[in-house]
């Protein structure tokens, strides 16, 4: 029988947001979808994370790999055992019902996913770890927040260096032991998940970039945000094509399965 030929399916978070005060959508923002189409190849489909429209096994049926997008929602502290506070933010409680157990059965199973942002603290939760509520106002830290003002691109530049484990999984990828990002993110990692590798970090200490130990799959994750012009910028888009590389192997061994 001969196998299809169609482009593998990245499911893409999406996210609950307010239109003209009163109507709520779910979205993502258009550079993710961009990304995957152009850079990792794949067809790019917005997800609506919520349980009362979709299920983990129905999702990772449906997709052969998840980018795990950013979102200005923060994972609730009640997941990794804190209490709500002012400083955690708002949040998305149908988000966390999906994406947690999402990661934990892409991890077992070995289906690729990419975490951004958000997503990035949302693999650190999903394996045992636990997230600071703001990153500036602990001793030593810089101010890793969105600039509140200018351009879009200005909000995106590139802010501070990532510094790579010598001959870890970055550096290989990237070619470099380190790398200039953007920065756009209030919490960050407190304390990594029992089988979280902390692969990259800002010049403050702050973990930058992860990936599952012993995972069978790609479970690379960024603090920062890849998607912004990921196919001309040099760190973006080895990311990108590495996840696109890791789902397309998925999407070809899923098929040979469901073929036989």
């Amino acid at each position: 029988m001969a196998l299809s030929t169609r482009r593998p399916v990245v499911g893409i978070i999406g996210n609950i947001s307010i239109l003209n005060d009163d109507y709520v959508v779910h979205a993502t923002g258009v550079y993710n979808s961009e990304a995957v189409a152009q850079v990792s190849g794949c067809v790019p489909l917005m997800i609506p994370t919520d349980p009362r429209f979709v299920s983990v096994p129905e999702l990772m049926d449906l997709c052969d790999g998840f980018l795990l997008t950013g979102g200005r929602p923060n994972v609730h502290p009640s997941e990794y055992g804190e209490d709500e506070t002012p400083a955690h933010g708002c949040f998305d409680r149908c988000r966390d019902a999906i994406t947690l157990p999402l990661i934990r059965a892409c991890v077992e199973r070995g289906q690729p996913f990419l975490g951004i942002c958000r997503g990035f603290q949302e693999v650190n939760v999903a394996m045992g770890g636990t997230l600071y509520p703001e990153i500036r106002d602990l001793p030593g830290r810089m101010n890793h927040r969105m600039p509140p003002d200018g351009t879009v691109a200005e909000k995106f530049a590139l802010r501070h260096a990532v510094r790579f484990t010598e001959g870890g999984v970055f550096h290989r990828l990237m070619g470099a032991p380190e790398v200039m990002t953007n920065s756009l993110h209030g919490q960050g990692i407190a304390i990594p998940g029992g089988r979280i590798v902390i692969d990259g970090l800002a010049p403050d200490g702050t973990p930058e970039a992860i990936y599952v130990k012993d995972a069978p799959g790609f479970t690379l994750s960024v603090q920062w945000h890849p998607e912004w012009r990921a196919g001309e910028d040099p760190v973006s888009q080895p990311l990108f094509a590495a996840f696109g590389a890791a789902v397309a192997a998925w999407a070809g061994r899923d098929g040979l399965r469901k073929s036989a």
